[in-house]
C-alpha cells in the first residue's frame, strides 16, 4: 500500500479528487486545487483506494491523505500522454499539470519559480547539483545514469522560457561528473559545468548563486529572480524532459538509503506514499535496531 498526502509542496493543499472504493492507475490525479501556488497529486501505484483521511506524518500533524492498496499492476491511467508544447504558456501548463516541485528537497511548485513576474529579467539557469549533505548521492546518480536528459531537461528550460545562460554547479568531490557533463555540454555553448568547493551548505540557493554567478541575493524576502536567476535541482531538470517525452508525472522519486545499520545500502527509486518500513526493507533491514531515522540529510 502508499500512503499520499495532499500536500505533496509549498502552497495550497489539494483536495481529494477519488474516494474510497475507487480504482486508480498510475499517473492519475488525485489531488487538485485551483490554487496558483499549488501543485497536483497523482497516484504512484495501480489498485483500490482504502482511505481518505487525515493521517499522521512526520510533521506530527494529521493530513489529508489518500491511501491506495496497490494491485501489483501498475497500470497506466490513460491522461499519461505526452504534452503538446507550442508555446512558454503551454510549456508552463505542463509543468503545472505533471506535478513537479523542487526536487531538492524545498517542494516548491516548479511552475511558479519558471514563471517569474514579467518585471524580472532572467538570464542565468542555475542547475544545483552541489548535493551537499553527507551520504546522500541521488543527484550524482541521475547525473552519472542519466546525463543526457539532465541536457535534455536545461536545453528545454533555456528554450522555453528564452534564457541565454546556465551553469551547473558540482562539488569538486565529484570528478567523474563534472568531466561527464562537461563533455556532454561542449556543443552547447549557453551551458557550463563550475566546480565548486566541497562544503555545506554549498548547494543552499543563495550560496549556490554566489559561488557560480557571482550575484548576491540581497536580504529581506529578496529571490533568485531579483538578481537575475532561476535555480533548478539536477533531478528536477531531468524530470521535465523525462515527462515532455512520456507524459509520466510525479509519481515517484530516487532517495538514498544509507548508514552504518542498513544491511544493503543502495539509492532506490520509490513510490510517491510508500512506508519508511517497505523501503527499509527493500534494503536488507537493519543490523541492530535504529537509534535515529534522519530525513533529508544528516546535516
Amino acid at each position: 500500500r502508499v500512503i499520499i498526502p495532499m500536500v505533496q509542496h509549498i502552497g495550497a493543499p489539494c483536495s481529494p479528487m477519488v474516494k474510497k472504493g475507487d480504482t486508480v492507475k498510475v499517473g492519475q490525479v488525485i489531488g487538485y486545487s485551483e490554487a496558483y501556488v499549488s501543485s497536483p497529486v497523482h497516484a504512484s501505484v495501480s489498485g483500490t483506494v482504502t482511505r481518505v483521511e487525515p493521517m499522521l506524518f512526520a510533521s506530527g500533524k494529521p493530513v489529508m491523505s489518500v491511501e491506495i492498496e496497490t494491485d501489483g499492476i501498475q497500470d497506466i491511467h490513460e491522461s499519461v500522454v505526452p504534452p503538446v508544447i507550442e508555446t512558454k504558456d503551454d510549456f508552463l501548463k505542463a509543468i503545472r499539470n505533471s506535478g513537479l516541485v523542487g526536487l531538492g528537497g524545498a517542494g516548491f511548485p516548479t511552475h511558479v519559480k519558471l514563471n517569474p513576474p514579467k518585471d524580472k529579467k532572467i538570464d542565468f539557469l542555475v542547475i544545483n547539483a552541489a548535493e551537499c549533505e553527507p551520504y546522500i548521492t541521488s543527484d550524482y546518480r541521475e547525473m552519472m545514469e542519466n546525463p543526457d536528459g539532465v541536457i535534455k531537461g536545461i536545453q528545454l528550460v533555456l528554450d522555453k522560457l528564452d534564457i541565454p545562460n546556465a551553469v551547473i554547479g558540482i562539488e569538486d568531490n565529484k570528478p567523474k561528473a563534472i568531466k561527464l557533463l562537461t563533455e556532454k555540454t561542449v556543443a552547447d555553448k549557453r551551458i557550463s559545468v563550475q566546480s565548486l568547493r566541497s562544503r555545506y551548505p554549498q548547494g543552499a540557493e543563495k550560496m549556490l548563486i554566489y559561488a557560480t554567478t557571482g550575484r548576491k541575493v540581497p536580504p529581506g524576502g529578496k529571490l533568485p529572480a531579483d538578481v537575475g536567476c532561476i535555480v533548478l535541482n539536477v533531478n528536477t531538470a531531468s524530470f521535465i524532459a523525462e515527462y515532455l517525452k512520456t507524459g509520466m508525472p510525479l509519481v515517484s522519486r530516487r532517495i538514498t538509503v544509507d548508514g552504518p545499520i542498513v544491511k544493503d545500502p543502495k539509492n532506490v527509486l520509490v513510490p510517491i506514499g510508500t512506508s519508511l518500513k517497505d523501503v527499509f526493507d527493500f534494503c536488507g533491514g537493519f543490523t541492530s535496531n535504529p537509534f535515529k531515522i534522519l530525513m533529508g540529510g544528516p546535516m
